[in-house]
């Protein structure tokens, strides 16, 4: 046998394995939260869009929350303007509002809808305030040193509730839709959210049979740094208690948590550093992270 026929049997085997994954999931709605290195990596982004492109086409119906934290900070820079953040959440001012709502309502979210259209796919971009589709309300934070104390970080939301119809006449038309996570309020005003959040209660809304959250890491890590592959709802609450989840991972895997408790068959924490990291974690048997499964 030629490394040419080997090469061309391993592709084989690998449709092959696929072929169960793409049965099961057809017409089910997978949400992909997007971020990290696979948003400013070039190789990484083109493979991230032809992997949602492909999921679209093999019958899936993939959904994209962005986020862009980096972008958001580097345009801060510019302005002088350094970030802050308290429990993972940034702190937003009025100007910090504005920059926040041209980076990932314009530039962040332009960008990936052109990368996926480039990709063959049909991409429509949106935020939470096109047909009010993500309600939104001031969040208060609990202070850390003083724990009956309500910190107020500025026009950041909790999201109150999400209007599932928008999607859902996208998807129909064979769209892909683009989320930029900016929720809107009662009053009309911007509301700064955390992706992570907008993508596990989109999850949540659509009754998604997958949320897949794009990360720099391997994975949820246990303390001695070794990736923990299959978790249930109940264990990662232990991780919370112990303090293996902290920092800026603890919006990221709350959202993926009540995902799983609120109706989401399965949450993926992946690899984003990995090329075509959602291919591989949905349709093959390895897989490329940690999975959360739902009750």
């Amino acid at each position: 046998m030629t490394i040419d026929s080997v090469s061309a049997l391993v592709k084989a085997q690998t449709l092959a394995e696929a072929m169960p994954y793409i049965r099961r999931f057809q017409g089910k709605t997978i949400v992909v939260k997007y971020g990290g290195n696979a948003m400013t990596d070039d190789a990484l982004k083109r493979s991230f869009a032809q992997d949602v492109v492909l999921l679209k086409l093999v019958g899936m119906n993939p959904v994209v929350v962005h986020g862009g934290g980096p972008q958001i900070e580097t345009l801060l820079g510019r302005l002088g303007k350094k970030g802050a953040f308290v429990q993972g959440m940034r702190v937003t001012d009025d100007e910090t509002m504005d920059v926040v709502e041209m980076v990932l309502g314009g530039q962040v979210n332009k960008e990936v809808v052109t990368l996926i259209n480039q990709a063959g796919g049909r991409a429509v971009g949106l935020t939470g305030q096109d047909g009010a589709f993500i309600r939104a309300r001031k969040m208060l934070v609990h202070s850390s040193e003083r724990p009956n104390e309500m910190l107020d970080i500025g026009q950041v939301g909790e999201i109150e509730w999400i209007d599932p119809s928008v999607i859902a006449v996208l998807e129909a038309g064979g769209f892909i839709p683009v989320v930029a996570p900016i929720g809107v309020g009662a009053d009309g005003e911007s509301f700064n959210i955390n992706a992570d959040l907008v993508a596990g209660k989109l999850a949540e809304v659509l009754r998604a049979e997958k949320l897949v959250v794009l990360t720099n890491t391997a994975g949820v890590l246990d303390k001695a740094g070794t990736l923990l592959t299959g978790l249930t709802p109940t264990q990662v609450d232990e991780l919370f208690a112990d303090g293996t989840i902290h920092g800026g991972m603890l919006p990221k895997i709350s959202a993926a948590l009540d995902a799983a408790k609120s109706g989401v068959q399965s949450v993926h924490i992946i690899d984003g550093r990995v090329e075509h990291a959602l291919l591989l974690e949905i349709m093959t048997d390895q897989g490329v992270g940690t999975l959360i499964r739902g009750h």
